[in-house]
């Protein structure tokens, strides 16, 4: 089988994904991959981290608020929690969480809004 890992990529993705999601958070999931998760986690970081973080076309409080809308969609609250986290750390003001979530509760219905400001107001108290 082909080697298809890139670590120039790998490791311009762990800068970005250290810098939104914070470097212990990053460290620990790395750490913890074993044989059969590892492979996921380092095509992870160069793909989504490197790849698609990696550019200059969209600033990361863009992509931050990018994030949020689309994951509030999906109702995957445990990684919007995660990605809540990140875009405060990437500039995104409680105001601007605020209007993510009235935006998500238009397209997306009022029960994933209530989600999303109950793991908002958890995380914004843990700031």
């Amino acid at each position: 089988m082909a080697d298809i890992f890139d670590e120039d990529l790998f490791l311009k993705g762990l800068e970005q994904r250290k810098n939104t999601l914070g470097a212990e958070y990053v460290e620990k999931n790395l750490e913890a991959a074993d044989d059969f998760t590892r492979p996921f986690q380092e095509a992870m970081t160069a793909w989504c981290w490197g790849f698609g973080w990696g550019d200059d076309v969209i600033d990361p409080k863009t992509r931050s608020m990018m994030n949020l809308s689309m994951i509030g969609a999906l109702g995957k609250m445990h990684e919007w929690e995660i990605h809540c986290k990140g875009a405060i750390n990437n500039g995104v003001s409680p105001e601007e969480i605020r209007a993510i979530i009235h935006v998500i509760g238009i397209y997306c219905g009022v029960p994933q809004a209530l989600e999303c400001f109950r793991v908002a107001r958890k995380v914004l108290a843990g700031t």
